[in-house]
């Protein structure tokens, strides 16, 4: 019998203009060998299984993969995740909200009116960035040292360097090199324009630089370090994917206890049925 599938784009309410995240909808039975395998042949940046939970707070488990290892928690896959489950006709134990047990441990989901959104998770590194390291990042982003409007660690999962440039218009114009670490980069637009800020995303792999189109936790870590330090207001929706031809946007907010919440729009844009 084939076991459910799909395969969703995150972060955009258009079809093919977010960031694709494959969901086996019942992974039940399947190995973590078997999970790896399916990974790599989906060939996407992360592909989930859902679970019955552990838990008794959860609603479903999830395991994380990208096409060379599990992660406990990645932002997207959370959102797709939840919005699979709940298509599939998964019910929520509390209205309006989706609790999703993963390896970093239980992850709360709100359903709102922009759609799925996530609380993003407590940064495990902060802090300014070594002066060596900014300047080889300066110079793999091709721009001077003196471009950089301010830098800090931003790790709420991934150890994300996040760089803030003058404005957005900087930010499209990079061309990277090959970056030394994994590095987040925003630029606010003018004041009055659609979206806050614009975001790009980039890491090392195999040699090359790789630019993600549209990553959650990166905007998660962006928002804690940009709002902390009154960089940034909330609500605010950041634009993301725009130089590789994606048109994401992330909506960030921050609730009265100070949690910051990170969403968007998910949609369905394949079904059907995964065989062994």
């Amino acid at each position: 019998m084939a076991r459910r599938f799909a395969q969703v784009d995150v972060f955009s309410g258009t079809p093919y203009l977010g960031n694709a995240l494959a969901v086996v909808i019942d992974g039940e039975g399947l190995s973590t060998e078997d999970m790896q395998r399916i990974a790599r042949w989906t060939n996407l940046s992360e592909t989930t299984f859902l679970l019955p939970p552990g838990s008794p707070e959860a609603d479903y488990r999830v395991r994380i993969f990208t096409p060379g290892q599990e992660l406990p928690f990645a932002g997207h896959p959370t959102l797709g995740s939840a919005h699979a489950w709940l298509e599939a006709g998964g019910e929520p134990r509390a209205k309006g909200t989706v609790v999703q047990e993963c390896g970093a441990g239980l992850v709360t989901v709100r359903i709102t009116d922009d759609g799925l959104a996530f609380e993003a998770p407590p940064l495990i590194r902060s802090g300014p960035v070594e002066e060596e390291l900014l300047g080889r990042v300066a110079a793999a982003l091709g721009v001077e040292r003196g471009d950089i409007v301010a830098a800090e660690w931003a790790a709420s999962g991934p150890h994300w360097i996040g760089v803030l440039l003058r404005d957005a218009e900087q930010v499209l114009a990079l061309r990277p090199g090959t970056v030394p670490q994994d590095v987040g980069v925003i630029g606010p637009y003018p004041e009055g324009s659609e979206c806050a800020f614009e975001v790009r995303a980039f890491f090392p792999q195999n040699g090359a630089t790789v630019e993600d189109p549209v990553t959650g936790s990166l905007n998660a870590a962006l928002a804690q370090w940009l709002l902390r330090t009154g960089r940034a207001r909330a609500p605010y929706v950041a634009s993301q994917g725009t130089a590789i031809g994606r048109r994401g946007r992330v909506h960030v907010s921050a609730d009265d206890e100070g949690r910051v919440w990170v969403g968007g729009a998910v949609t369905t844009c394949v079904t059907g049925g995964l065989i062994r």
